[in-house]
C-alpha cells in the first residue's frame, strides 16, 4: 500500500517565515539573556576612558535622591539599575521594567517627580541600546511605551498623559542617540583593525621588498664563486700531467655544473631584477668605505673611524653587508640628526665582524624625515641572512647607536698558496 505524503514536505520554509523567525532570534538573544556586556571605557582621550562610567554613577545617585516616593528604597533600587546596566544591560532593563511598575502602583511618587522614574528607565534603555542591535532596541522602546500606556489606563498608575508622552519621547531619544554611538564605536573599532591588518600587510611587504633586494645583490658574490669554480675545473686538467681520464671526465663535470648553475643564477636575477633595473655594477664592501665617508663628509656629517683587531679579507656576502649596514646608518643619521658627531667601530673577531654605529644628540633636533622605512628592515634582514644579529634604539644621552655583528669564521686554508 502506498503511503501519501503532505505536499509541502520537503519544501523549504517561506522566505517571510523565515525571515520573521530571524529576527526573533536576533531578538531574544539580545533581549533574553544574562550575559554580561561590559560598556568599554573610552579609546581617546586614554585619561578620560572611564569617564562615561563615573557620569553614569552620578546620574544614579541623582536619581535616586530626586524621586520622591513614601519610602526611599523602590527609588534607591530603580536607580541603582543604571548601574548595574553598565555591566548587565538586558538583565538591568528587565528589572528596571519591574520596579518601575512596583513603585507607579505601591509608591507613587510625588507629582511632581513622577517624571524621574520613567527618566531612570530611558537611562537604562540608553545603556542598553549602547550594546544591542537597533531592532532590538527598538523593541525594547516598544515594549517600554506599552508598559507606560498599560500604567496609565490602569487608572491609578500615572497622572497626566503627559507623563507619558514625554516618557515615549525619552524612549525615542535613548534608542536614537545610543544607536548613533553604537554605530560611531563599532566603525571606529573597524577602522582600527584595518589600520592594523594593513600595517601588518605594509611590514611584510617591506620585508618581501627587502629580501628582494639582498637578493638581487648578493647575486653578483654567489656568481662570481661559481665562475671560479667553473674556470678552476676547466683549468685543473692542464695543471697535472698524464690526468687520469676519470678525473677529466669529473671535472670536466663539475664545469658543467657550475656553468648551468650559473645560467639559473642568470634567470633568477632576471625575476627579481625590478622593470628598467639593468645595472651590472660591481658589489661594493668595506674597501669603498672611504669614499663612502668622504661623500658623507661632503655633507657636513663628523665621522670618525675606529678598527680594533686584525684587518682580514671577509667573505664578499659579510663585506658587502656590513657596507650596506653602515650606509644605512650614515643616511639616517643625515636625516634624523644632521650635523651630529657620529662613530663608526669596526671589530675584527675570529669568527665575526662587529660594527657598531653610534651618533650624538643633533643641534638643533631635527623635524620628522618623510622615508620608506626600509632603513631599519633592511639591516635586520641582511644580518639575519648571514645567522647574526642587529640591535637598533635610542641611547641614554640622546644619541642613537646601531650594532651589529656579522659571523664570518676564518677558513683553515686561507692564506695557502696551491701546491703544485
Amino acid at each position: 500500500m502506498s503511503q501519501k505524503t503532505s505536499p509541502t514536505a520537503g519544501r523549504p520554509m517561506p522566505t517571510a517565515a523565515a525571515n520573521v523567525a530571524g529576527v526573533l532570534r536576533l531578538v531574544r538573544a539580545d533581549l533574553f539573556t544574562v550575559r554580561a556586556r561590559p560598556m568599554p571605557p573610552l579609546a581617546w582621550p586614554r585619561w578620560l576612558r572611564w569617564l562615561p562610567h563615573t557620569l553614569v554613577c552620578l546620574a544614579a545617585a541623582l536619581a535616586a535622591t530626586a524621586t520622591d516616593t513614601t519610602t526611599p528604597v523602590p527609588a534607591f533600587a530603580h536607580a541603582a539599575m543604571l548601574g548595574v546596566a553598565l555591566r548587565w544591560p538586558a538583565p538591568a532593563w528587565w528589572l528596571s521594567m519591574a520596579v518601575l511598575t512596583a513603585i507607579t502602583l505601591e509608591y507613587q511618587p510625588a507629582l511632581n517627580s513622577q517624571l524621574y522614574a520613567w527618566m531612570v528607565h530611558a537611562g537604562v534603555l540608553f545603556l542598553l541600546t549602547l550594546r544591542v542591535r537597533l531592532l532590538s532596541s527598538i523593541t525594547a522602546a516598544l515594549l517600554s511605551a506599552l508598559l507606560a500606556v498599560i500604567l496609565k489606563l490602569s487608572g491609578h498608575a500615572v497622572e497626566s498623559w503627559n507623563v507619558i508622552i514625554v516618557s515615549a519621547v525619552l524612549f525615542v531619544l535613548a534608542v536614537l542617540v545610543g544607536s548613533v554611538a553604537r554605530g560611531r564605536r563599532q566603525d571606529h573599532a573597524r577602522l582600527t583593525e584595518q589600520i592594523a591588518a594593513t600595517a601588518q600587510e605594509r611590514a611584510l611587504r617591506t620585508v618581501l621588498e627587502e629580501r628582494t633586494r639582498i637578493a638581487r645583490e648578493l647575486h653578483d658574490v654567489v656568481a662570481h664563486h661559481m665562475s671560479l669554480i667553473s674556470i678552476k675545473a676547466d683549468a685543473a686538467p692542464y695543471r697535472v700531467q698524464d690526468p687520469p681520464s676519470e678525473l677529466v671526465a669529473e671535472l670536466a663535470s663539475i664545469r658543467a655544473t657550475a656553468l648551468e648553475g650559473l645560467a639559473e643564477l642568470s634567470h633568477l636575477l632576471g625575476l627579481l631584477r625590478s622593470d628598467g633595473d639593468d645595472s651590472t655594477t660591481p658589489q661594493p664592501s668595506l674597501a669603498q668605505l672611504d669614499a663612502l665617508l668622504a661623500s658623507v663628509r661632503a655633507a657636513g656629517l663628523v665621522v670618525t673611524v675606529r678598527i680594533e683587531g686584525t684587518v682580514r679579507p671577509l667573505s664578499p656576502g659579510v663585506g658587502l653587508s656590513a657596507y650596506r649596514i653602515v650606509q644605512e646608518a650614515l643616511s639616517n643619521v643625515l636625516r634624523h640628526a644632521p650635523g651630529a658627531e657620529t662613530t663608526i667601530e669596526l671589530t675584527y673577531a675570529r669568527d665575526a665582524l662587529h660594527l657598531r654605529v653610534l651618533n650624538a644628540p643633533a643641534v638643533p633636533q631635527a623635524g620628522p624625515s618623510p622615508g620608506s622605512g626600509h632603513g631599519l628592515t633592511g639591516m635586520r634582514e641582511r644580518a639575519a641572512m648571514l645567522g647574526g644579529d642587529l640591535v637598533t634604539g635610542p641611547t641614554p644621552g640622546g644619541g642613537y647607536e646601531v650594532t651589529a655583528t656579522l659571523p664570518d669564521p676564518i677558513s683553515p686554508t686561507a692564506g695557502k698558496e696551491p701546491r703544485k
